[in-house]
């Protein structure tokens, strides 16, 4: 996945944003490869900055990738990835979450995913429902985690592996047909994508 990203990149940017990123994949790669023990605040702060900055050096359509593949060469752990989530802003904390499915095997960083499911950050919340979150999230958080994306806007589309997982689930579904009369006894519209996910919840042997 990395060398096609890094292709895909170098492609894509001009000649100013391609040297930048070289330069910023040295640096990350030099910091996974530095000795164990304490990192060097030098080390660390160097590829982290390039992290922040990325959508100002290559442009912001490119922002994500770049973010990833930085992640990717520094081999960021948890607690690196904690640490640019909280301290990052939006856009820097999107790239975190979209990288975990593929830095962090076990359920480790699920607090960032939960702490992205609190906010009213449609983007935030989009990237909070992929691939990681289906992969580690428990029923009951899964099922609210659904539930903020109707409650936000964000298309349901965004949720990863939402038709094995939502498939004869009776809770979610209640929690679903709660919400639709919620609304509808307010006068709201009810959002298109519960009717949705409200047919996948729909028992194998009755679909």
């Amino acid at each position: 996945m990395r060398k096609e990203l890094r292709t895909e990149l170098d492609d894509r940017l001009g000649g100013a944003a391609r040297a930048w990123l070289h330069e910023a994949l040295a640096e990350a790669a030099h910091a996974a490869g530095a000795p164990p023990g304490p990192p060097s605040p030098y080390v660390s702060a160097s590829w982290e900055l390039r992290f922040a900055s990325a959508g100002r050096h290559c442009g912001q359509e490119h922002a994500d990738s770049v973010r990833t593949l930085l992640l990717h060469e520094a081999r960021a752990d948890t607690d690196t990835l904690t640490r640019l989530y909280h301290h990052g802003t939006a856009a820097e904390r999107r790239a975190v979450l979209l990288a975990l499915p593929s830095l962090v095997p076990g359920p480790e960083a699920l607090p960032l995913v939960e702490d992205a499911l609190r906010t009213n950050d449609t983007r935030l919340v989009a990237a909070a429902v992929g691939p990681y979150a289906a992969a580690h999230l428990d029923p009951h958080s899964w099922r609210h985690a659904v539930l903020k994306c109707l409650f936000t806007g964000v298309p349901v589309d965004a949720v990863a592996d939402l038709p094995r997982r939502a498939r004869g689930d009776a809770e979610l579904a209640r929690m679903l047909a709660d919400y639709a009369a919620e609304r509808t006894a307010a006068g709201r519209p009810v959002p298109a994508g519960l009717h949705h996910v409200l047919a996948l919840t729909v028992p194998p042997e009755e679909s």
